[in-house]
């Protein structure tokens, strides 16, 4: 009786750790993945991604980056 009672508090422990690191990890993959369709957006209607924007061009180094105008695309949100 003990050993199965003791298998039953593992299975509940797995499953609340289970469900502990899927709330952390959905709202991390669904950032990641809404910055994706971003990016391949204002590249594929001719813009550079940086730092979270949509630029028409960006010039500079290695050190710092110059970046002006914008990309106007109706998939930005």
């Amino acid at each position: 009786m003990k050993e199965s009672a003791g298998e039953a508090n593992i299975t509940v422990i797995t499953i609340v750790l289970i469900g502990i690191i899927a709330a952390i990890a959905t709202p991390l993959i669904t950032n990641l993945m809404k910055n994706t369709e971003r990016s391949s957006c204002c590249q594929a209607n001719g813009g550079i991604w940086r730092n979270g924007k949509c630029y028409a061009t960006c010039s500079g180094n290695g050190n710092s980056t110059a970046c002006s105008g914008s990309v106007s695309t109706t998939c930005q949100k």
